[in-house]
């Protein structure tokens, strides 16, 4: 289930509210300028390609406006899956939106948005966009499972500026 769990950025161990209804988390989301939105699941053969998966939801990206789209496979079976889990998880910016649709699994986005954190779980067929300069980091989880397209303007936008900032080893992650 989606969700999106509101913690002060003092108080990690307990959120203050913890809303699971679509309009709830987009509205709540929306006062912050981060988008939120469930998209419709397009036919797609398993074992598909990275092209027939943009391709699949070319409509949507162009609605959007963005240039660069690459796709995203993470499983827990991977020899390297501890390594791609961290390297999210330090607090970063990026220069441009950063852009994420979830094509199956799940994954734990953090925003940290002035004294607050914003925990969002996103799951098949979730659209999730942060703007330019909003702090943040993303769990995959112990035993991480997703496919998702990430979205830019340009390739440059996906290079991020770290805060270096610990918060992120303050708060839960997508398996606790």
């Amino acid at each position: 289930m989606s969700y999106v769990a509101v913690y002060s950025a003092a108080t990690p161990d307990t959120p203050n509210k913890v809303l699971t209804h679509f309009d709830d988390i987009a509205a709540t989301l929306a006062e912050h300028g981060v988008r939120f939105e469930r998209w419709q699941p397009s036919s797609i053969e398993q074992g598909a390609s990275d092209a027939e998966l943009i391709a699949a939801y070319q409509a949507q990206i162009d609605a959007l406006g963005y240039g660069s789209v690459e796709v995203l496979r993470v499983s827990g079976d991977h020899a390297q899956k501890s390594e791609q889990r961290a390297q999210f998880l330090d607090e970063r910016r990026y220069s441009e939106d950063d852009g994420r649709f979830f094509m199956t699994g799940q994954g734990l986005f953090a925003l940290h948005i002035g004294d607050y954190v914003y925990a969002v779980r996103c799951e098949k067929n979730d659209l999730l966009v942060i703007p330019a300069g909003i702090a943040h980091w993303f769990d995959m989880g112990e035993n991480p499972h997703f496919v998702a397209l990430r979205l830019f303007n340009t390739a440059k936008g996906w290079v991020p500026e770290f805060t270096g900032d610990d918060i992120a080893q303050r708060f839960p992650g997508l398996d606790d």
